[in-house]
């Protein structure tokens, strides 16, 4: 008998993975985590079944949630991430030595030691000594911050559930209060394609363009995530994603990366056609 995992794009598409074993499943207290071993995209995350990562294709997503304001901004070293308790975006953020602490903040203990027994690629860096994990939600922790930091990533779900108040007004308020007057904000926007991911990303952008002074939607394509499209907002007090992007210093370091270049990262905030018609309906 064959084993598939399917996941509801929309009413009317779906992806689906031929696996070869469910490895774990459990319902903790915010949602219903399952492992997978999938024989196209090896390991699986999903949560309220719905893909959040892969061994094959992650390292795009985690490359593009921190490599992008690192090329941009000089000078970060404190920074916090909500979400990403898988620790792949805590992974590529580590390779830096200029950064001196990483508050993380995952609403779901068990996601955290679901990662690290069974995905250890990404959750290696969980550990690091520059890492202080904080297991509540992000909403809350954030709203004791002021001038903190110098990068907050937004490593969240979609905006449906228990990340439903990390899309908010609110939520972009306080972190504007929490970042230092030079300060970036990094988060997932999701896909434009479908009709109700993209309006969840126009109300998105727009309550960040209406809190920051800088605000710009970038992409990658990932296989797995809907329509295999993905979006970030870069948002920002001072600094911008193209005009400050300093190519020599982040090719100086010397990083190997499998997707990001700074050939790349510029190319990445020119929009299809489209999408820029949209985004300025809100803009």
């Amino acid at each position: 008998m064959e084993l598939w995992f399917s996941e509801n794009h929309t009413p009317d598409v779906k992806l689906s993975l031929r696996l070869d074993r469910h490895l774990y499943s459990v319902q903790s207290d915010y949602q219903q985590i399952d492992v997978f071993e999938s024989r196209e995209f090896g390991r699986v995350l999903a949560l309220d079944g719905n893909i959040m990562l892969t061994e094959r294709d992650e390292f795009i997503y985690d490359e593009m949630m921190a490599h992008v304001p690192m090329a941009v901004h000089p000078g970060i070293r404190n920074v916090l991430v909500i979400g990403a308790g898988d620790g792949g975006v805590i992974k590529e953020l580590t390779r830096y030595d200029r950064i001196e602490s990483i508050d993380l903040v995952e609403m779901d203990p068990q996601v955290l030691d679901v990662c690290r027994k069974y995905l250890p690629g990404n959750a290696c860096r969980l550990d690091d000594e520059r890492v202080h994990i904080y297991t509540g939600n992000g909403l809350k922790f954030i709203r004791r911050c002021e001038n903190k930091y110098d990068l907050i990533v937004v490593d969240s779900t979609d905006p449906f559930g228990p990340s439903e108040g990390l899309f908010t007004k609110e939520f972009y308020g306080n972190c504007y209060k929490a970042l230092r007057d030079d300060g970036i904000m990094v988060n997932q926007q999701g896909s434009p394609f479908y009709a109700e991911d993209a309006n969840a990303m126009q109300r998105s952008h727009k309550r960040i363009a209406e809190t920051f002074p800088i605000s710009r939607v970038f992409q990658a394509h990932i296989p797995t995530y809907a329509a295999g499209y993905w979006l970030f907002g870069f948002a920002s007090k001072k600094y911008h994603p193209i005009d400050d992007l300093n190519k020599e210093a982040w090719n100086a370091l010397g990083l190997k990366t499998r997707y990001y270049t700074t050939r790349l990262h510029v190319g990445a905030f020119y929009l299809p056609a489209f999408l820029e018609e949209f985004l300025k309906d809100v803009e």
